[in-house]
Parts: C-alpha cells; structure tokens; sequence
C-alpha cells in the first residue's frame, strides 16, 4: 500500500519539527521552501534522511500530496496554497498537525497584544508547579517536534491568526483570549471582521469541560460573544468592576475565583507592572487556578517573573536618559500600552512595514507624552504626515545606528527613549528580534 505523501512548505522551525514528527508517523515527507533553509535546520532534517529542497517550489513534487503543512508566514493567497486547494488537497497549520498525535492538555493562548508575556508566565507557573510542560507555538520549540521527541503532559501554546487559520480539529482544553484589536490587516482584505473571526477559531472545538478565558474589557470580544455559542465554561477577567468568577481588581488587589478556588495578591507584589500586564497576569492566574496549582507557587512565580526581551524591555540608562526595547510592538496598539505606560517625557522611535495602520487611537498619547518622534524605515513618509504638527520635532532615519543617535542628540536627562515600532520590521531587519538587538548594541555603542 502506498504511504500518505506529507508536503511541508517552510523550512523554519514549525517546518523542519513537522516533518520529523511526519517521518515518525509513517509519512512520505518532501519539505519545500522558497527562501535558504538556515544550516541548524538543514541538519536536523540530514539527520532523519528527509528529503528536502530549498530556494524553489518544485510544484510535481508538491501537488502530489496527501496532505499540505504550511508555515503560518505563508499566505492563503500564495499561488501554490490556491493550486493546492483547487485540487482538493487539505492544507493544515504545524498545530493542527502535531495536535492529532497527543493526548497532552492544552493551554492555548491568542489575542492581538501580550500573548507572549502571558505564555511565558503560564509556562513558567505550570513548571514551577513541577508538572511535565512543554512551550511552543510563537514561542519555544516546534509542537510537532516536542510531540515527537518529548513526552509531556501539558502544552502552553502561543497561537498568531496565522496559525488558528490552519486549524481544523485542534481542540484548547484551556483557550485564553486577551484581546482583539486591528493587526495583520494586509492579510485579511483590510477587513476587521475576517481578522477577528480568525481569533475566535481558538474557541471552536471546545466541549462543556474546557475553559474559555478572555477579557471583559474587550468590546469586540464582548461583541462576538453575542454573536457565537460557546460550548466551553467562560471565565471572565476585568480591571473594571469586581467578578463572582473570574479575574478582577479590587482594593489594589488582583482576585481570582475559579470553582470557589479563590487566589489574591496586592497589585503592587506583580513582576510585571502597567495596566496591560495586570490583564497578563490574570490571564496567566487563571489558568493556573483552574489546573488547581497551588497558591504559593503561583505567588512567587507571578511576583518574580523576568518579562519578555523586547516587550518594554528597560535595559539601559545613558546619562540619565533611560532606553527600553520594545521592539516586539509591531501594531498601534502595543504602541498605545507602551505609552501610556511612560512617565517621563519620550523620544519615539517608530517605523517599518506598515500592516495598514490607523495611527488615531495614539494621538492623545501624543500629544501629551511625547516630545519628538524618530522615524526609521525605508519609506516613513505615512507617519511623517500623520503626526507633522503634533511633535516638536520629526527626524527621518534609515538605519538603527542613526535613529538611536538622533533621539540620544534630542533626548534630556530624564527623558526615556523608547523603540516602538508599531510596525514590521521586514524592510531593514530580518525579524523584530533582530532590530530589537540592534537597537541594544546601538545604545550600548553611544
């Protein structure tokens, strides 16, 4: 009988972890990528004899597929997805994939902002609980990889659009929402609609004994609540008004009751600090509350957690003038969280491949914090214009070595310099972890 052929699209590290996990299962696997397959991966892939190509799509080896992996950067639109798809042929996400072969419970984690900060945080809670977890999706190694190679009980999983848009039969046991504000637009039509139907996916699947928990706060959320039938017991959290289940703040407290399990702490005992982290951390809480961990070890680990390199990452002050990394704020609304955090005068650093951004939701932010805006992209003309008028002085950059120079010249003591791009950061830089790092030897070389 003739093996199920498993076609990979994408070599990076969804890709390569897939096929593995492919090869494991009994799959013909044939891995293809448009671009150079970086040399770790390269190895991975000698090292299980699979067959691979890079820097081409040769389509007589793909259309012959079984079944299509696709890496979440590749758009439904490609050319290929669309031949693919006319021939019938199922085309999945690396998480739906590795999903058919575990059994583990999944905590799965989306929204437009703080996914990250939150799955780590859930991450580091159910370690430190010393239950058998394993990180992946955005963050940490490939599902299907772990899946392959690991046996673990628990999974905390970062879910981008992308990656829910491949989904079919992947089921959260815990799926948390934060929030759903315009990002990826590019890849939806420009429509909000299909962007947010595409965060909602992280519900369907889910039976009467999983959780679903989002915030309160978030009128689209609240908005499509309406709208949809959700199988799963919902959890709320809100920084607004107290709960009888859930997350919320009272009298500077953060409480949690999930099944009469209640949990608190002062605001002021949190790692992480700011209006959008008390979202994070009782996300993070929540989940934890209903895997009945104990409440001393998620104390401590919600007190000392390290925070995310290049999420309002405070690393340096150069003669009073304090610098901060977030260069993983690629939409507005990150933006939005990172000023309204500042307390102190600031210097913008702003710019990349716009996603179609609306730049309004920022301007009272503005206005009323921020002294001069350094733009550093390729074509910054959109935000020149959109914030001529509103700032003392605009610069226009081409590099991150020059940015950082102009807002450190303009910058008084007491004033922080904080890149937030709100962008992508394709243009100059091979990713925002890239430029983050950038930005850090540029400071560090002042």
């Amino acid at each position: 009988m003739k093996r199920e052929k498993l076609v990979i699209l994408g070599g990076g590290e969804s890709g390569v972890g897939a096929a593995v996990l492919g090869a494991q299962k009994g799959y013909e696997v044939f891995l293809s990528d448009l671009g150079a397959i970086k040399e770790e991966y390269k190895l991975i892939l000698q090292k299980y004899g699979l067959h691979f190509e890079e820097l081409q799509h040769t389509e007589s080896l793909i259309l012959d597929a079984t079944l299509v992996m696709k890496s979440p950067g590749i758009p439904d639109k490609a050319p290929l997805v669309i031949k693919l798809r006319e021939r019938n042929i199922p085309v999945i996400s690396e998480i739906e994939f590795a999903g058919r072969f575990t059994t583990a419970k999944t905590i799965c984690i989306t929204g437009s902002n703080g996914k990250t900060t939150t799955t780590l945080l859930t991450y580091e809670l159910l370690k430190k609980a010393g239950l058998k977890v394993g990180l992946a999706g955005n963050v940490g190694k490939s599902f299907a990889l772990q899946v392959a190679e690991e046996n673990f009980d628990y999974y905390v999983i970062e879910l981008s659009s992308f990656q829910l848009d491949g989904m079919v039969d992947f089921r959260a046991d815990i799926a948390v929402l934060l929030n759903i504000t315009p990002d990826h637009l590019d890849r939806y039509d420009y429509k909000m609609q299909n962007y947010t139907d595409s965060k909602m996916r992280i519900t369907q699947n889910q039976r009467e004994e999983d959780w679903f928990v989002y915030c309160a706060d978030d009128p689209v959320i609240q908005q499509e609540l309406q709208k949809r039938q959700i199988r799963a017991q919902k959890v709320p959290f809100t920084i607004e008004a107290p709960l009888q289940q859930g997350g919320w703040i009272e009298n500077e407290k953060m409480k949690l009751n999930v099944n009469n399990n209640t949990f608190d702490m002062t605001i002021y005992e949190l790692a992480l600090q700011g209006k959008h982290n008390l979202y994070n951390s009782m996300a993070a809480g929540i989940s934890g509350s209903i895997l009945n961990l104990r409440k001393e070890g998620m104390r401590e680990c919600l007190s000392d957690f390290q925070g995310v390199e290049h999420r309002l990452e405070r690393f340096l002050r150069v003669h009073n003038i304090e610098f901060i990394n977030d260069s993983k704020a690629t939409n507005v609304n990150s933006v939005w969280y990172a000023l309204e955090s500042m307390q102190t005068p600031v210097i913008w650093i702003v710019g990349g491949v716009d996603k179609g951004n609306d730049y309004s939701i920022l301007f009272d932010l503005v206005k009323e914090k921020v002294k001069a805006i350094i733009c550093l992209g390729k074509d910054n003309q959109k935000i020149i214009s959109t914030f001529d008028g509103m700032v003392k002085e605009i610069v226009d950059t081409k590099s991150m070595d020059e940015a950082v120079r102009a807002a450190y010249f303009l910058a008084e003591k007491g004033d922080t310099v904080i890149l937030s791009p709100a962008c992508a950061s394709f243009d100059l830089f091979k990713n925002y972890e890239e430029r983050g790092r950038q930005f850090k030897d540029a400071v560090r070389n002042l």
